[in-house]
């Protein structure tokens, strides 16, 4: 089954545009999950879109969030781990190689690991 994701008052960073970053990031995911279990090619299709605008979301939250960590010790570390996804999902978690399960349970997974690990790091400074 699908991994379905809720907002939580933990995922709370303080910050309004990234906290409303991550919320798209959990609703991009449950929209995949929409599309994950029908085996049409109509849902195939809203599959890939929905994974296509999941993947510019998250180049357009990890330049925002850079921004915000300009200066910050962590930055180089911060970016290795957006090169990483990058390549991640470019050559390894892709349609081609992973079904829409697994594909949308991994990057649902991703999305709540990454909105915790920010969570984290805005609330012991």
């Amino acid at each position: 089954m699908p991994k379905r994701l809720t907002w939580e008052a933990a995922f709370n960073i303080g910050h309004e545009v990234i906290d409303a970053q991550h919320r798209d990031l959990l609703e991009h995911c449950n929209r995949l999950a929409d599309h994950a279990l029908p085996v049409t090619e109509e849902a195939d299709q809203a599959f890939r879109q929905g994974f296509d605008a999941l993947m510019a979301l998250v180049r357009q939250h990890f330049a925002a969030e850079e921004a915000l960590l300009a200066g910050h010790p962590d930055l180089e570390d911060y970016r290795h781990a957006c090169e990483e996804f990058e390549y991640l999902v470019a050559e390894i978690a892709t349609t081609e190689n992973f079904d829409k399960i697994e594909l949308q349970r991994f990057l649902a997974l991703w999305a709540v690991g990454h909105i915790l690990e920010d969570a984290k790091r805005a609330h012991t400074g």
